[in-house]
């Protein structure tokens, strides 16, 4: 069970095992120990995998040397994490199972011990992820004066005010929902937060059951002003003895029971939350027009079967069992866990503006060649990517003072006359949907590729995808059956010596907001291959043009799988020669198993290979025979680490990739992704440089080691080991103190 649980089916002895067996066959057929049988069992499982990942952002949160607000931030995206990972990977392993459709994951486990060990893990660590709020991070913010209390907590002056707040904004919005052979169970929307309620007729002592929501649209946790007017967060003020004090909004709602029911006693109420399945199956070769095909799946997507409840601990037994059987849930699904449910609302608690309690603020830089000081008047982008090609690093170089003017000067630019842009997640009020929108009304030719089946930000696409549309940008939907998941932005500008192309390729969305918390990379330029390529890759996203050939990218579903493994064996090649050869990869997630095998044959032949991954890791690293050279670290900290770099020794001669793709099959298979050559030499050693330095034994870090994942944080002598982004932060700083 404890093998099954680490996501598993084979110990690493075993695989060693069969590997020692498979080169004494192949020893007989003369074939060298690299072309040997590999493995059963050599994969780790991916959904498991991911609950290590989310493991380790609990750890981020249980970690006593990041700020306190930092810890309550990171508790709410461990729970937000789980959310999403229950409503679609869950949800779907769920439905492929009933419909008889599941198969044995590439792992060797059986869909049914997954769904077993996701359950068993999923229960530890949110149970773990619970009491960590309420036994460290809890007391530890009570210390620093921001108090989550209990109604019986609060002084008579604060349960006053929140008498005026209940009234004045609660009560209004509140439906109860009772439940009698007049009143069906009521539908319970994915993710609400609600009140079960029993009630008693006082004149014929029957019990009653009824179910009240917590409204969605009110902060998770109340603080509130003498006249009973609910603070944002941004404007609490610690009060005269220095305490801040936030209630949970359903314990509001609670002692307010009876004015919901009058005439009825409350004989009890526990908080129950439901998790639906909420993954969208759209079926593009049937649907005659995909936005109104998505339009409809959104709205069949609330009413997805439930697939775990949530429940306080203390429910009674008969409410416990009435919701199971109207949700039609098992006891398998059902968490019990302390109040209060749903730590997602903790992010209200990290906006406070108690900046001491927060990472220190960093302040992103303008990146090196389109300002070398930093000043106010703007760059011209135009003469600065013509100069040389510009490697961005987000967010340690600043998105709005590099692609966010890019576009924009562009849409200004009376010579430009054409955008074509990729867009996979944005904000309706981006900046860059502003210049696309400005540049069409100018009269330029805009293409927008729109993916409008970007996950959970469906409905945010299609409602700026329309206003795309009515400003006169051509918006197209992409390739039937792929997504468009790649990061480009071609300009064609007319000069005097004719039409040039100038390009960005990153590996982050076109989002101005999370590119402030994402790390990631892009390349501006204007070099003509590139110009070439993208020109070929945007007639191919919005017109035909399969037999798509390219200069400097490896675009999938074609080429970006076939090219990495064709790069592997080509180390393998150089090593056997005794020409300097290693693999360096960094990425968010790895699970395709012919790259995979590929990464084995290499560690089989002695070529080092070294893997940064953020999330998902179906690789096994340090398997005797297997893959003994193989390293694998993840790095999690206040960004997100996000791009995808991919780095071959190439005989002493390092050549280096970036772009969009993960390693996983429905990158390689089932999307648009397009990774980009370096071409400069200084950029080049700068990305191996970072890979190095993120693998470093000196770089506090999370090692992939045969029996899981551990945390390397301090070295021997028990001193902090350094923060990859830290450092980063500080080399940005110190690059503007020189510029000065």
């Amino acid at each position: 069970m404890a093998r099954v649980l680490s996501g598993v089916s084979a110990s690493s002895a075993s695989l060693t095992r069969q590997v020692e067996e498979a080169e004494a066959e192949a020893a007989q057929e003369d074939l060298p120990p690299w072309e040997a049988d590999l493995p059963e069992g050599r994969f780790a499982d991916r959904e498991l995998s991911w609950l290590a990942f989310n493991e380790r952002v609990l750890e981020q949160a249980e970690d006593q040397d990041v700020p306190i607000l930092e810890r309550a931030w990171f508790l709410a995206i461990f729970a937000s994490n789980l959310d999403e990972f229950y409503m679609v990977r869950v949800a779907g392993l769920k439905r492929r199972i009933a419909t008889g459709m599941a198969v044995t994951a590439a792992s060797g486990l059986s869909p049914r011990q997954v769904l077993d060990a996701l359950s068993h893990r999923a229960k530890e660590l949110a149970d773990r992820h619970a009491r960590v709020f309420a036994e460290d991070v809890q007391p530890k913010l009570a210390d620093e004066g921001i108090q989550l209390l209990h109604w019986d907590e609060l002084s008579e002056s604060e349960q006053e005010r929140l008498h005026k707040f209940f009234r004045k904004q609660i009560f209004p919005v509140l439906t109860p929902l009772a439940v009698d052979p007049a009143h069906p169970f009521p539908y319970i929307s994915g993710l609400s937060l609600n009140l079960a309620v029993l009630v008693r007729n006082p004149n014929t002592g029957k019990e009653h059951f009824a179910r009240v929501k917590v409204p969605p649209l009110l902060p998770r946790f109340i603080a509130v002003d003498s006249e009973g007017r609910p603070y944002r967060p941004e404007d609490v003020p610690a009060d005269a003895g220095g305490r801040t004090s936030f209630v949970p909004l359903e314990e509001i709602i609670a002692h307010h029971l009876d004015t919901l029911f009058p005439g009825m006693e409350i004989v009890e109420h526990h908080t129950f939350r439901v998790t639906r399945n909420e993954d969208v199956e759209v079926e593009e070769d049937d649907a005659e027009n995909l936005l109104k095909a998505l339009e409809k799946e959104l709205m069949r997507r609330r009413f997805g079967p439930a697939v775990r409840l949530e429940v306080a601990e203390g429910i009674s037994p008969h409410v416990l069992d009435l919701l199971k059987r109207e949700l039609g849930v098992v006891d398998q699904e059902v968490f019990h866990l302390a109040a209060p449910l749903d730590l997602t609302g903790l992010n209200v608690i990290h906006d406070l503006d108690r900046p001491a309690l927060k990472y220190p603020k960093f302040v992103p830089v303008t990146a090196q060649g389109l300002a070398e000081v930093e000043s106010a008047s703007p760059t011209d982008f135009f003469a600065a990517i013509r100069e040389r090609d510009i490697l961005l690093h987000h967010p340690y170089d600043s998105f709005s003072t590099s692609v966010q003017q890019f576009i924009s000067q562009a849409a200004a630019d009376p010579r430009v006359l054409a955008i074509k842009q990729t867009l996979y997640r944005t904000s309706g009020d981006s900046p860059i949907v502003d210049a696309l929108i400005d540049a069409a009304r100018a009269g330029k030719q805009v293409l927008a590729i729109v993916e409008i089946k970007a996950r959970f930000d469906e409905a945010a696409n299609i409602t700026w995808a329309r206003k795309l549309e009515q400003a006169g940008v051509h918006v197209v939907y992409g390739i039937v059956g792929l997504k468009t998941h790649a990061k480009l932005c071609l300009v064609v500008r007319q000069e005097q010596e004719g039409l040039r192309r100038y390009c960005h390729v990153g590996t982050g969305n076109y989002h101005p907001k999370t590119a402030r918390g994402y790390e990631d990379l892009g390349l501006l330029t204007c070099d003509r291959d590139v110009g070439q390529d993208l020109t070929r890759l945007f007639n191919q996203l919005s017109g035909y043009a399969p037999r798509t050939r390219f200069h400097r990218l490896l675009v999938a579903p074609r080429s970006v799988r076939s090219g990495l493994i064709e790069r592997i064996e080509r180390e393998i090649v150089n090593h056997r020669e005794g020409r300097p050869a290693w693999v360096k990869f960094k990425m968010n997630s790895i699970v395709d198993e012919k790259i995979i095998d590929a990464l084995y044959r290499a560690s089989q032949a002695g070529v080092p290979v070294d893997i940064v991954v953020r999330g998902i890791c179906a690789l096994r690293a340090g398997v005797p025979g297997l893959s003994e050279n193989i390293r694998v670290r993840s790095i999690l900290g206040r960004f997100l680490e996000h791009a995808r770099i991919f780095a071959f020794g190439n005989g002493g001669d390092p050549e280096v990739w970036i772009g969009s793709a993960d390693l996983m099959h429905r990158n390689l298979d089932r999307r648009v992704e397009a990774l980009i050559r370096i071409a400069d030499q200084g950029q080049i050693d700068f990305l191996v440089e970072l890979l190095e330095t993120s693998m470093a034994d000196s770089t506090s870090t999370w090692h992939l080691e045969r029996d899981g994942w551990h945390r390397v944080s301090h070295g021997e002598d028990g001193e902090r080991l350094e923060d990859l982004q830290e450092m980063l932060m500080a080399r940005a700083r110190r690059r503007v103190v020189a510029s000065r």
